[in-house]
């Protein structure tokens, strides 16, 4: 029986920079640095795209992305991602997974649960999940920042969303 992780993840175009973790430290005069070495002002609010997938030891299932504005509660989360993400499942793996989420509160919410325990054979339930463990999650230590690396590593960037999703 194979465990199949699932997450969510925002992409940005072109992501806002924490001041906070960013600096250029100098002798000189902020005139006398080279642009190269300047941090570059993003967009506060800048375009992205939220994706959630699911892995499991031997592969992968299907990007689904967020809608534009959609608020990623419980609701969007069990009647438009968590439908999806169990079909993977099934196409996948037939019914021989145990279907595994992390700690997100759409994630966590009794609605939600129920659902899994009426359209899912395995799942592991909100209760039995271990706390504070990203490390169990490949999304979270491997997918994610693969996909980021390989996002940097584009050129052109994408300019728009319709892009982004095409790209990732």
């Amino acid at each position: 029986m194979s465990f199949f992780f699932t997450d969510e993840k925002v992409f940005y175009i072109n992501p806002p920079l924490n001041k906070q973790n960013n600096r250029v430290w100098s002798k000189a005069k902020k005139s006398h640095v080279t642009s190269s070495c300047l941090l570059v002002e993003c967009t506060k609010f800048a375009s992205h795209v939220m994706v959630s997938a699911g892995v499991y030891f031997e592969g992968k299932g299907r990007l689904h992305f967020v809608e534009e504005k959609a608020k990623a509660n419980a609701e969007y989360y069990m009647n438009n991602l968590l439908p999806k993400l169990v079909e993977d499942c099934h196409d996948l793996l037939g019914d021989d997974f145990i279907f595994q989420q992390d700690g997100a509160p759409a994630h966590g919410a009794k609605t939600t649960q129920g659902w899994l325990g009426q359209h899912c054979p395995n799942f592991i339930d909100k209760d039995s999940w271990p706390p504070n463990s990203p490390d169990l999650n490949p999304l979270d230590y491997h997918v994610w920042g693969a996909m980021l690396e390989e996002f940097n590593k584009l050129n052109p960037k994408p300019q728009t969303t319709a892009e982004l999703k095409v790209a990732l």
